[in-house]
């Protein structure tokens, strides 16, 4: 393969084995890796940072290695986008992996073609490797373009990450000049949740780093390639996961991981497509009249007592059916 490929890594020897494996098989010429340092207060964790650090330097193909190894823990927040701010200071263009995302081969051809054919057009600003819909969207072409830019596997350009800003300072006054109006399709579930979402980020109550990134993207108005079939599995899921602690979701488990076939058909036109971006918007994001009554409710003291007491039941009575199974 032709591009550069960034790995970043944290604590998980298991899964970072895995994807360091695909991304052997794909042999890359450069190989970025960053991993976030042990947090203090975790027992074993240094150990088990250490091991995958021994994982992901066991090149043993032609390939120029570059590490950016943390002492100190930055967190989700800076600890990955710092390694991206990395990357694309050494380079123009590349691929972006992350501990527990695991691509398919066709991944990585499909990220090269598209990133040479789209470099120079600033329409276009993610090539993402995942596609959440795959199994209810089936386009003519080998894909297709969205206004959301996956990150469980993509790929991008120097010139596009120059606008992530982790602080979003521009969100208060986009927000309030009707930025998300322009991009909602006139849903006003999509304009409240997300006004919700980019609030919390902005006021540092969620500690990651990719909802900048997207909302960097609908700032300045460019869009992303996404794969007909979905090019990359999410193995992170469980309890040792930094954001998806619960069960797998439905979209996930209907979303497996399909070869793309090349020659790639290319769609005719650089434009989103409205029927995907509603998809997502529902099943992936829940952007739907009950999810938003439900939210609602559960903002009221009282209720939302109840209902978190309910979903603890329930989380027990399946924690408690599973080990009768055992």
């Amino acid at each position: 393969m032709r591009s550069p490929v960034l790995f970043l890594v944290f604590n998980r020897p298991d899964t970072t084995r895995q994807v360091f494996e695909a991304i052997r098989a794909a042999k890359p010429s450069k190989l970025y890796v960053a991993a976030d340092g042990p947090r203090l207060n975790r027992e074993g964790e240094r150990e088990r940072c250490e091991e995958v650090r021994r994982i992901v330097t066991a090149v043993d193909w032609p390939c120029e290695l570059k590490t950016l190894f943390r002492d100190k823990n930055f967190g989700c927040k800076m600890g990955v986008s710092g390694g991206i701010n990395w990357f694309f200071e050494n380079e123009e263009e590349g691929l972006i992996l992350e501990d527990d995302v695991v691509p398919m081969t066709s991944f990585f051809q499909y990220c090269d073609e598209l990133l040479e054919r789209y470099r120079y057009d600033e329409r276009v600003g993610v090539i993402s490797g995942c596609n959440l819909i795959s199994k209810r969207y089936t386009p003519t072409e080998s894909y297709f373009f969205s206004r959301y830019n996956h990150v469980w596997g993509w790929a991008s350009w120097r010139r596009a990450w120059q606008h992530y800003d982790v602080t979003m300072q521009s969100w208060p006054q986009w927000r309030d000049n009707g930025g998300l109006k322009i991009i909602s399709d006139g849903s006003k579930l999509f304009e409240s949740q997300w006004r919700n979402t980019f609030d919390n980020v902005f006021n540092g109550e969620i500690d990651t780093w990719d909802y900048q990134w997207l909302f960097a993207c609908w700032y300045h108005g460019l869009i992303t390639a996404l794969p007909f079939h979905n090019q990359t599995q999410n193995i992170g899921c469980g309890a040792d996961s930094t954001h998806t602690t619960g069960d797998t979701p439905d979209y996930i488990k209907e979303s497996i991981p399909e070869i793309l076939k090349f020659p790639l058909r290319h769609p005719q036109t650089i434009e989103r497509s409205v029927e995907a971006d509603a998809l997502i918007d529902r099943l992936v994001f829940g952007i739907t009249p009950f999810n938003s009554i439900k939210q609602k409710i559960g903002q009221i003291p009282v209720f939302g007592e109840i209902l978190k007491q309910i979903k603890k039941v329930f989380i027990n009575a399946g924690l408690k059916l599973a080990a009768e199974r055992r």
